[in-house]
């Protein structure tokens, strides 16, 4: 599930000028009522848990933003969402 994962994030982000660096994934069981067990993926994709940098400019548009002290996290977050084509 990871590998396909990525496969889209990569395509997706691409497809925008970034360059998925890199991401982390949480997973959990869910137990069905005959006792199947299955693996659900229960996190958010959002550049609070991956790094996304400019394809061109390698411009940091994530939380490394913050950790970093390059300021602008909110700024990034819009330029994010505004090449998602999410309107805010």
């Amino acid at each position: 599930m990871s590998w396909r994962v990525n496969d889209y994030l990569n395509g997706l982000f691409a497809g925008i000028g970034l360059k998925l660096v890199d991401f982390k994934l949480e997973y959990g069981r869910l137990w069905g009522d005959q006792g199947e067990l299955y693996l659900l993926l229960a996190d958010e994709i959002s550049p609070d848990n991956c790094r996304l940098w400019d394809a061109v400019t390698n411009e940091k548009l994530d939380k490394d933003r913050f950790r970093r002290d390059l300021g602008g996290l909110v700024e990034a977050y819009s330029e994010v969402a505004k090449r998602l084509g999410v309107k805010l």
